[in-house]
């Protein structure tokens, strides 16, 4: 146990040095004495010695993005972890229930229509919310299995509302319409800024909350409904719950970064390598690991070439060999 919070102390100082990194790369680079200088300036309220240019480039550029990569990264992998748990499967992704598929259709929709950022990004989180909704009201009725009938209903509403983002980019203007659409699926932070962060803020800190008060019971149900029904957690509840604050989360940052695939999948196994499999220890790992994570593939994204590369991509990229070296270390049945 003191090993665990150690290792938590330690995984968040490494968050806070590679926030400290990533306000100084970029294409206008800020040495560490001006980044230092800022900061105090902006926090003391006394920025009239700062060039205007670095206040503009850090309040708002880079602030927003930092910490909209900390929340997606966090919240993701958390999600990505909550549902691990529920659904007793170590290859689940927060996307299974349907609410990324939803999310996209609705900024497909919302770009197609020409609707401003905020009323597409408002959209696309109502959505996903709403895809979740259908998915889990359509499992109740399955009498036998809860538990399989909501992943055949998620992987079903899911299918629908793909084919329906791929319906719109077909008939979306090819010379406007469908690259903003397609540029938007593939994922990306460089549109974020303030009023994004605001709008994302709340449902992933409800989310992260309610995830974290019950991370206890998610160690229970890892052993089977039954027992964890036996000693005393209230199962339907608990599986409403962590469906509730992981639909929260995943509709959230969906609505404003677009699909980021991955971090939900691969991040919650390399927390359980870190602390072990108890999941006190586990959600709160994923989300330190998975804002560095994201954190530095944003970086990559900002510096690796003149032109920005998606997200999705890079985390693909980087996720998919890292989950291979993760099967081959450990290995799955």
């Amino acid at each position: 146990m003191q090993r665990s919070k150690r290792k938590l102390i330690i995984l968040f100082i490494v968050l806070i040095i590679t926030i400290f990194i990533s306000f100084q790369l970029g294409r206008y680079p800020i040495s560490p004495k001006m980044l230092f200088r800022s900061l105090f300036a902006i926090i003391t309220n006394n920025t009239d010695t700062i060039p205007k240019e670095v206040l503009t480039v850090l309040l708002k550029i880079r602030v927003p993005r930092i910490l909209s990569a900390i929340l997606i990264g966090a919240a993701l992998s958390m999600s990505g972890s909550s549902y691990q748990a529920l659904f007793q499967n170590p290859m689940v992704s927060p996307d299974i229930l349907g609410a990324s598929q939803g999310a996209g259709f609705g900024a497909a929709l919302g770009l197609l229509w020409y609707f401003s950022y905020q009323t597409t990004a408002l959209m696309a989180f109502a959505i996903g919310l709403t895809a979740v909704f259908i998915a889990y009201m359509i499992s109740t009725k399955f009498k036998v299995d809860r538990i399989l009938g909501l992943v055949l209903s998620g992987m079903m509403v899911g299918s629908i509302f793909s084919s329906m983002i791929s319906f719109i980019k077909l008939v979306a203007d090819p010379d406007n319409t469908l690259p903003a659409i397609t540029y938007w699926l593939m994922g990306s932070l460089a549109s974020i800024r303030n009023a994004d962060v605001k709008l994302v803020f709340i449902p992933i800190l409800i989310g992260i909350v309610l995830t974290l008060s019950i991370r206890w019971k998610m160690n229970l149900l890892t052993m089977g409904e039954d027992e964890a029904r036996s000693m005393g957690v209230n199962t339907k509840m608990t599986r409403i719950i962590i469906v509730f604050a992981s639909t929260l989360m995943t509709a959230a940052c969906v609505s404003v970064s677009g699909m980021i695939g991955w971090v939900g999948l691969v991040i919650p196994h390399f927390a359980r390598m870190v602390v072990g499999n108890d999941y006190r220890y586990v959600l709160p790992a994923s989300g330190l690991i998975g804002a560095i994570f994201l954190l530095i593939v944003d970086n990559l994204a900002r510096n690796l070439t003149t032109a920005e590369i998606p997200l999705g991509i890079l985390t693909s990229f980087v996720g998919a060999p890292l989950f291979i070296y993760l099967i081959l270390k450990r290995g799955y049945d």
